[in-house]
């Protein structure tokens, strides 16, 4: 379907029509700005080389066609080499899918709902062992795809109880899964077709089986969504969701005494002590000092805080910027780390302008990894709302009101450069404190 590239690009994703409080989006296609499909294709040499500098500029400054997104975002979390060719991604491709449908197929054989197109909302298990459902009397009872319906909720005592405490652990999260799904971007109209909220359903469930020290945490489907919109197979969007939780899995990881979180609302506090230690000062007598009231814009990267479409603009602008090219080989437990594939591309232009900066600034080889850009987009806002804070939050629930008013209000590109600005500004005062 033809649509006029000045479109707002909110279109390319559309909303159920019942839908009218949904936030428009402020991101529109601009031409000779925002990554196109020739300048994208024009990138790769014959081979299938990549020279991502000459895309990382447009992305920062407009963003991804959304015809390409779902391909040039692999690039950017890490799933390809730029310096790959067509053949070899091709074949990492399908060893990547063979390695999905596997994990899949043994989720399958623990739990037959898996992979079946329909899905739990209730308890699987009991933190004993004990089997709630029947999954394959689930199946036969609910022959249409989507969430099963419970017809019968007797306990099944012809089933044996489960010892394992990691298959317990996996099992416990299947329903908190499916309760999450049927609430994820429900106004948009790819979701009202079932088999995509199962789709979704199945690539969190694998995932929380794979990944057992983390599983399932709240906010999770919120990130998996947009892959699974922006592209067709659902391997790959697995595996696209699987390299962005290489970054953010820390948020999720949590021990009986710590939520992972903290670690990014701590270095947060940092920023807004360096940056404007008078709202830090008064965050701190309101009995903010912990800084939960930002827990979800760095949990799922300020999906409320914007519409659906300028949500993956902000994604994709982040990414461009902390790029950094040996990004798909930090990733990858292959041993094969050759010093052809370490020496390939050392050139500044292959990194991203956050990036650059931190390694101007020595950050990239100190004790400390670098802040992510996210947190000082997090900072940004709490600096342009800093004279509100100051005058009218007398306690948490106003500081969590007055930020709840961006929701919405906000402009990406504007936020992105605003936290570029912050960043050098918090390098600036670090060094010469």
């Amino acid at each position: 379907m033809w649509r006029d590239p000045g479109a707002p690009a909110d279109s390319f994703y559309e909303t159920r029509p019942e839908c009218t409080d949904v936030p428009k989006s402020k991101f529109r296609i601009k031409a000779g700005k925002t990554l196109s499909a020739r300048k994208w294709h024009a990138a790769f040499s014959p081979e299938g080389y990549l020279d991502i500098g000459k895309t990382l500029g447009r992305i920062h400054r407009g963003g991804i066609h959304p015809s390409i997104r779902g391909e040039v975002w692999e690039f950017l979390l890490g799933c390809y080499d730029p310096k790959s060719t067509f053949q070899e991604r091709d074949e990492i491709r399908q060893r990547r899918r063979d390695l999905y449908n596997t994990w899949k197929e043994e989720c399958r054989i623990l739990f037959p709902l898996v992979g079946s197109g329909r899905f739990i909302t209730a308890p699987a298990v009991a933190e004993d062992g004990t089997q709630c459902l029947d999954p394959l009397v689930l199946l036969e009872k609910n022959p249409e795809n989507g969430p099963v319906v419970l017809q019968d909720v007797t306990p099944p005592s012809y089933l044996e109880k489960i010892t394992d405490k990691r298959i317990i652990q996996w099992m416990l999260t299947l329903h908190q899964i499916g309760l999450d799904v049927v609430r994820t971007d429900r106004t948009l109209v790819f979701y009202e077709k079932k088999e995509n909220l199962s789709k979704l359903w199945d690539i969190l469930s694998v995932y929380a089986k794979i990944d057992s020290d983390v599983g399932y945490g709240q906010g999770m489907s919120d990130l998996c969504s947009p892959m699974i919109i922006l592209l067709n197979d659902e391997a790959d969007a697995f595996w696209c969701f699987e390299r962005l939780m290489r970054r953010l899995r820390g948020n999720f990881r949590c021990t009986a005494n710590t939520v992972g979180v903290e670690a990014q609302l701590s270095n947060l506090a940092t920023i807004t002590q360096v940056i404007d230690p008078k709202l830090h000062q008064h965050i701190e007598q309101i009995g903010g000092g912990d800084y939960l009231f930002a827990f979800r814009m760095i949990m799922v990267l300020f999906r409320r805080e914007f519409s659906f479409c300028d949500s993956l603009y902000l994604w994709e602008m982040m990414w461009a910027l902390e790029y950094d090219p040996d990004l798909f080989w930090m990733y990858e437990e292959a041993d094969d780390k050759s010093e052809e594939f370490k020496g390939r591309m050392k050139s500044l232009r292959h990194y991203g302008k956050y990036e650059r900066e931190n390694m101007k600034n020595g950050g990239k080889n100190g004790e400390d990894p670098p802040f992510p850009i996210s947190v000082f987009l997090v900072a940004s806002v709490l600096k342009e709302k800093s004279a509100i804070l100051l005058q009218q939050a007398k306690g948490l629930d106003d500081v969590v009101k007055i930020l709840n008013d961006v929701n919405g209000n906000l402009d990406a590109k504007k936020a992105c450069m605003a936290a570029l600005k912050l960043h050098k500004k918090y390098l600036k005062k670090a060094k010469n404190p």
